[in-house]
């Protein structure tokens, strides 16, 4: 009882309001001793019970965050709070809850799957050694490894390797996963089972907070989205709401595609493309009947006339002004 008794505030102390968010920074900041200012005044909040992707390409500043919001490194201002508790500081007590997988798992080679997970969960103080077998069986088979639990480490490929770090960050219930780029170096079957994972993992209730550069991951796995460039957040909020921020496309289908693209170019349509049958270029702020009644009047054969809708990618290159990998 003793036991049980003694756990208890800190099971309190990190349970968060209703409403309030897993994870909230306000004004975090990482500026390193040459200089670089790697995160600079970020203000981020993640939703409970989201999957939030954290978006941006290699070097803008995702890592040093996730650093920063697990107690990993300690922020140059500003402040984080996880779980609703200031990080670092309050590290001891929100780490058991939080699975984490950074920059790849650290992993003996010369032991077993199996046995890399024990050695795990006998580092956690928190665990029962009594079930720990138990434990062990079942997040191998969560992330469906369970034939391959007694293989060396060392021969796993680099997927089974990922998915030997997510095991292991669920040994415990979490409440909160956070994943640095899981899908990284794994070939097409291996991303669609670690996003499969990630939304099964989701509808259990735990909020997932997962960096990638890959828009088709956050668009397929993803409630919620942030957009970092060069350590500064562009944009946030629910991944429908993002895209349809941007504008879609005007394409127009004619057999006389340089013509059409002369008088698009004449009323307003920027970035005009033709390729083959097709004219696609940003549509102007007026009315499209318009721009359609120009075509036709010069004798353009108007075969096809529509805005298709803006896709994620076209949302974030237009925030960031540069572009993303699609699906790596």
């Amino acid at each position: 009882m003793g036991e049980v008794s003694a756990e208890e505030p800190e099971q309190r102390e990190t349970r968060a309001e209703p409403g309030e968010p897993v994870i909230a920074t306000h004004a975090l900041t990482k500026r390193y001793r040459g200089g670089q200012l790697a995160v600079d005044g970020l203000d981020l909040t993640v939703p409970a019970g989201s999957v939030f992707g954290f978006l941006g390409p290699n070097g803008s500043g995702k890592t040093t965050t996730i650093r920063m919001l697990m107690g990993l490194i300690e922020p140059t201002s500003g402040t984080a709070r996880v779980l609703g508790q200031p990080m670092p500081r309050a590290t001891r007590a929100v780490l058991p809850h939080v699975g984490a997988l950074i920059e790849g798992p650290a992993l003996y080679g010369f032991l077993s799957g199996r046995d890399n997970l024990i050695r795990y969960d006998s580092a956690d103080p928190a665990a029962d050694p009594r079930t720990r077998r138990v434990r062990v069986a079942s997040a191998l088979d969560r992330v469906g490894l369970t034939a391959a639990a007694g293989k060396k480490a060392k021969a796993y490929s680099l997927g089974m390797k990922q998915r030997l770090g997510l095991a292991a960050a669920l040994l415990q219930p979490r409440r909160l996963l956070v994943l640095d780029e899981p899908t990284n170096g794994l070939d097409p079957q291996g991303m669609r089972e670690i996003r499969a994972l990630v939304r099964e993992l989701a509808s259990d209730g735990t909020t997932v907070f997962l960096s990638s550069h890959l828009l088709d991951e956050i668009a397929q796995v993803c409630t919620h989205a942030a957009v970092m460039a060069q350590g500064r957040l562009i944009t946030q909020g629910p991944v429908a709401e993002l895209s349809a921020g941007a504008r879609g496309r005007l394409v127009v289908t004619t057999p006389d595609p340089a013509e059409a693209a002369r008088i698009l170019k004449e009323q307003g349509v920027a970035d005009v493309v033709v390729t083959d049958d097709r004219v696609m270029g940003e549509p102007p702020d007026r009315d499209l009947a318009e721009v359609n009644a120009a075509l036709v009047t010069a004798g353009v054969r108007v075969r096809g006339f529509m805005v298709e809708r803006a896709s994620l990618e076209d949302a974030f290159v237009a925030l960031t002004g540069e572009g993303f990998d699609v699906a790596g």
